[in-house]
């Protein structure tokens, strides 16, 4: 079996994806850390250095190398399914479950407004009204791929074990 945690930057995925496969005895990649693994390089450099549309070729090759392993939880990155056939590679895969961890933008811009200078998206966005429109904007562009998920769990007002828990009683 293998559980997708899908959902924008900061909703939590990487944080209750490895609590997950803990309490599932379950191996757990982050698909971010992968690529950056793979590719010697940090996510910010492959941007700086290789362009956009290198990394999301190359995200779309792991993305798939990932899929074929089983007991596995992988937490992909916000922008994931939303390129190229990620997301119907992620429906598609076999005994694979995706979990849409959805978070409203007040939370979302209270948790990435002081990490955002090591996420290359955002980085160039300096006030927390900025970076409102900027997530309300992205999150209604990719709330199409984002509600394909088979599962979706409203992370607002729930601790990481909640959610944890929430996802382990799923599957």
């Amino acid at each position: 079996m293998k559980i997708i945690l899908i959902g924008y930057m900061g909703s939590g995925k990487s944080t209750i994806g490895k609590n997950v496969s803990k309490m599932l005895n379950f191996d757990f990649i982050d698909l971010d850390d992968y690529i950056q693994e793979k590719e010697q390089l940090t996510i910010p450099q492959i941007f700086d250095r290789k362009g956009e549309i290198y990394f999301r070729k190359k995200e779309h090759v792991y993305l798939k190398e990932v899929l074929e392993r089983t007991d596995v939880v992988v937490s992909l990155g916000g922008g994931t399914p939303c390129y190229g056939s990620n997301m119907a590679a992620v429906l598609s895969a076999k005994d694979a479950h995706s979990v849409y961890l959805k978070s409203s933008i007040p939370n979302l811009v209270q948790r990435l407004l002081p990490e955002r200078l090591g996420r290359p998206l955002i980085a160039h966005i300096t006030t927390e009204e900025d970076l409102t429109e900027f997530v309300g904007k992205h999150l209604f562009e990719r709330s199409y791929y984002y509600s394909q998920c088979t599962k979706t769990l409203v992370t607002d007002g729930k601790t990481v074990s909640e959610l944890t828990e929430e996802i382990v009683r799923l599957f």
